[in-house]
């Protein structure tokens, strides 16, 4: 397999991990009554779709096409966010905790990404994973200080 399909490969992947998340940020948007939240995940929402932005561009760079759309996985996570909420006496803190576990998932994957040694990332993409893994620390420390101040 040669690189730009390899590297696009890998791309496409998080790039179908980012619509899960711009997805579940908005499912969770429309659970909180929490200003303050509401607008982080509002907030989250449009980070995730600069995300998809920026890795179709990538993929485009290497001359091969982005994913359309999300996964199963993300589905069936969404759909436990919906029954978790929904048994729930704090939806807020709930959502939270998901944000937070999503979060550390992502931040994850970007790490393995990053440190895979069987391909190596040109400038671009390792700038642009790198920033964006970043932009999710941040967001993974809000989450908490947030369900923090809720408790």
């Amino acid at each position: 397999m040669k690189y730009s399909e390899k590297i696009t490969n890998i791309l496409n992947d998080l790039l179908t991990r980012t619509y899960d998340a711009e997805k579940g940020y908005k499912l969770a948007q429309e659970k909180v009554d929490n200003i303050t939240v509401k607008k982080f995940l509002s907030d989250k929402v449009q980070q995730r779709y600069n995300f998809g932005n920026e890795l179709k561009d990538e993929i485009k760079n290497f001359g091969e096409l982005p994913e359309k759309g999300g996964s199963l996985k993300g589905d069936v996570h969404r759909t436990w966010m919906n029954l978790t909420t929904s048994l729930s006496n704090n939806d807020t803190e709930r959502i939270l905790e998901e944000v937070e576990r999503g979060e550390k998932a992502s931040i994850d994957e970007y790490n393995e990404i990053l440190k895979e040694n069987d391909i190596a990332l040109v400038p671009s993409t390792h700038k642009l994973l790198m920033k964006q893994r970043d932009e999710i620390k941040n967001a993974l420390n809000n989450a908490k200080i947030f369900e923090a101040s809720l408790s």
